[in-house]
């Protein structure tokens, strides 16, 4: 009966031009021993099966000890003729002692179809077998970290590409492509700047350049105007690349949308404006306001003087006048700091812009406008103060008629979106540049030369104290439109909140 070796001899045969080859092996202890030393040092149980040794005999002995510590089994037996006659199969016999006188005798007793590889062209081939394994295992490896690389790259929220030192993109990953719209092919060789374009007057060719000459890496803000007229903000990133040698060889180049995190900026900006200016106006209405009502009551006794002269009249009024208009830039100042008193009722969207524009639209068709109601039905009533919303409502109706001087088409739309009750004027106007897109709801900020630049900002202001938003779209040439976003009247707020 053979004794059951514990080895790392695996089971299985190899193929080479459609013949499987299974492998016996004959030798003493010391050489499998060596042979054992060799598989362990430079391969693994994966390539180990692939050899294909099927059985081993050891003449005059009975077993190879000090490998028991492995799966794999195969059989041993105490001489290679046992081990042929027990394995028919087999059509491969390795000699592992190097003894010229059991090769004489394996030449002249083997069957022709069985080949014999002596000791010395077995350590050749075992050698090459490992390398060329372990060159596979090293290949799947790469493949992969790059397939894990390539997954995290393309799951980033960032765009990324990888350039060459001219800007040319050798690739690119998946947000890339989708929100450039472009394909693969069509990305790879064109410059960064004509991937990223339309970046406005800082564009992302300076970070790029910058990188390419310091070497060192660069960043840079851009802007865009998207397809639908809103501005988006973006961080361009360029960082080097050097190979072994220390030489600047790639670039990779990734750009950030910081759009959200731009309007969170302004906001806080707008806040702080906000509590400066609401500090101001205390100072304002007690210190200036009250020389103010003086000089105007003077100014109205003069008036009235019979000494005065048609000349001194005419001065007289006009410090009258500019004295009516300061007085009303600051009741807007102190307006704008406080707080919204009007309590927040519900609001009929379609009503309240039928009767509003039923008096705004007078006159409109001879400045060469056309007033268009587009009133979706079913639209959920607002949160909010009706009069409030109304003078918001005029406010954006006037700046739309200012927008269009030779005549347009203005559009007053509502509807509903998952969250809010909308309320959106549109003009077929001037539109508004990208350089101040981000500083018309800034307070006194106007393109007018007239009126203390509180309207956008109050609108907004008003809509932020209700929970609400203001949502804003433009293109030059072309016409603006500017969203209210108005929280709707919850079904729970008369119910009793029953939960």
């Amino acid at each position: 009966m053979p004794t059951m070796l514990m080895g790392v001899f695996a089971v299985s045969g190899q193929e080479v031009n459609n013949r499987r080859y299974d492998i016996g092996v004959i030798g003493d202890i010391p050489a499998l021993m060596a042979f054992w030393e060799l598989f362990r040092d430079k391969t693994n149980h994966a390539v180990l099966r692939e050899i294909g040794i099927v059985a081993a005999a050891f003449p005059g002995q009975q077993g190879l000890p000090g490998i028991y510590d492995s799966p794999a089994v195969i059989p041993t037996y105490p001489g290679y003729h046992e081990m042929l006659e027990k394995h028919p199969e087999i059509n491969m016999v390795i000699e592992a002692t190097g003894r010229q006188s059991l090769l004489s005798e394996l030449r002249a007793t083997l069957p022709s179809d069985i080949t014999l590889v002596e000791r010395a062209a077995a350590n050749f081939f075992i050698n090459l077998l490992t390398q060329d394994k372990m060159w596979i295992a090293c290949k799947l490896d790469l493949l992969h970290t790059q397939s894990m690389l390539k997954t995290i790259i393309d799951q980033m929220d960032e765009e990324i590409l990888f350039l060459d030192t001219e800007g040319r993109v050798l690739d690119l990953n998946r947000k890339c492509l989708e929100r450039t719209g472009l394909s693969k092919s069509q990305a790879v060789g064109e410059l960064l700047n004509n991937v990223f374009c339309g970046l406005g007057d800082i564009g992302c060719g300076l970070p790029l350049d910058s990188t390419i000459k310091k070497g060192e890496p660069c960043e840079a803000l851009a802007s865009q105007v998207d397809d639908d007229g809103r501005v988006r903000y973006y961080r361009v990133y360029a960082y080097p690349i050097f190979d072994e040698a220390g030489i600047l060889c790639n670039v990779v180049a990734m750009r950030r949308d910081i759009t959200r995190r731009m309007e969170m900026e302004q906001r806080l900006q707008q806040s702080e404006k906000l509590a400066s200016i609401g500090e101001l106006s205390t100072y304002i209405a007690h210190e200036i306001r009250n020389p103010l009502f003086t000089i105007s009551g003077f100014a109205n006794s003069l008036m009235r003087s019979k000494d005065a002269n048609d000349s001194i009249r005419e001065k007289l009024s006009i410090i009258l006048t500019e004295s009516r208009r300061l007085d009303e830039i600051l009741k807007s100042i102190i307006n704008f700091t406080r707080p919204t008193e009007a309590e927040a009722t519900s609001v009929e969207l379609n009503e309240l812009t039928t009767s509003t524009m039923e008096v705004m639209g007078i006159g409109l068709s001879n400045q060469g406008i056309r007033l268009v109601l587009e009133l979706e039905a079913g639209v959920a009533q607002a949160k909010a103060n009706p009069e409030v919303i109304k003078q918001c409502l005029i406010n954006l109706v006037k700046n739309a008629v200012e927008a269009m001087p030779d005549g347009g088409i203005l559009t007053i739309a509502t509807g509903m979106t998952r969250d809010y009750a909308t309320l959106t004027v549109t003009d077929t106007g001037v539109g508004i540049s990208a350089k101040i897109r981000d500083k018309v709801f800034s307070p006194f900020f106007s393109t007018k030369g007239k009126g203390s630049g509180l309207g956008l900002a109050m609108t907004r202001k008003i809509l932020d104290e209700i929970g609400g938003e203001v949502d804003l779209t433009s293109k030059e040439e072309e016409g603006t439109a500017i969203t209210l976003l108005l929280p709707p009247l919850l079904a729970v707020a008369n119910s009793g909140g029953q939960g």
